[in-house]
């Protein structure tokens, strides 16, 4: 059964894979739900080599073919509007903040049009780190035993697009909402601005900067922060900064 979707352009995040048999199942999964694009960072293996297209067959090879390859995970979801990480770890930082799948899933279908929505998985063996995370709008878990929490890479794709595809998700009488979360580029521009103020009136140090920018971005994210509310942000800071400039002239 074919579902009308909220959501167009569905890309798929691959962070420094390993596995050549992970990747050709994760393309095969693409094709099986309908995922608009694979994207993959700094993979540590060939995408192209048999045992990937093995495991991708037919259907899933296109994505290979297509799939686009990134340097750094800033670059690869700075188009996107929504931007959900998944996180298997269980040493992330105290202020890291997660949802359940089903929450988030069914707070994205409450939405009327998304029109670019991109899930993140991080490696096979360490996941994504902490400043990775920051830069997704939401971060979930998969709950898992906790004598064994992490899950293969493709079988944690394979949930996910599971749960996000699911008809009874798509049944909700909710009245729609008008889609306007700030970007996650509009937020990570917004904090690189902030901690060069913050470090220009001495109120963060270098090297104990990261780490307070980190909580405050957390909150921000939390509040699921619209686009307007993050221009008024940005705005203070651009006058704040015009100030210090100004006032050291004369």
């Amino acid at each position: 059964m074919i579902l009308e979707k909220n959501f167009s352009n569905l890309k798929i995040i691959l962070v420094e894979p390993n596995g050549p048999l992970n990747v050709g199942s994760v393309a095969r999964l693409c094709s099986n739900f309908e995922v608009e694009e694979l994207r993959i960072v700094s993979p540590k293996c060939d995408i192209n080599s048999l045992e990937t297209k093995k495991m991708a067959l037919k259907k899933g090879q296109k994505f290979i073919d297509h799939c686009k390859i990134y340097q750094n995970l800033e670059n690869a979801i700075f188009d996107c509007d929504l931007v959900i990480a998944s996180c298997g770890r269980i040493d992330v930082s105290k202020d890291s903040f997660f949802e359940s799948s089903e929450d988030i899933f069914s707070w994205i279908l409450t939405f009327k049009k998304i029109k670019n929505l991109a899930i993140i998985f991080g490696r096979e063996d360490r996941g994504l780190t902490n400043n990775e995370l920051l830069l997704a709008n939401k971060t979930f878990n998969i709950p898992t035993s906790k004598n064994n929490p992490s899950l293969n890479l493709s079988h944690a794709v394979s949930i996910v697009l599971y749960e996000l595809n699911k008809p009874s998700r798509r049944n909700s009488t909710v009245e729609l909402e008008v889609f306007d979360l700030a970007s996650s580029k509009q937020i990570h521009d917004s904090f690189v601005e902030i901690e060069e103020m913050l470090m220009k009136v001495g109120y963060l140090l270098k090297h104990t900067s990261r780490a307070k920018i980190s909580k405050f971005k957390n909150y921000i994210l939390r509040a699921n922060t619209s686009m307007q509310e993050i221009n008024v942000l940005r705005g203070i800071v651009n006058q704040i900064n015009w100030f210090l400039n100004n006032s050291k002239r004369n």
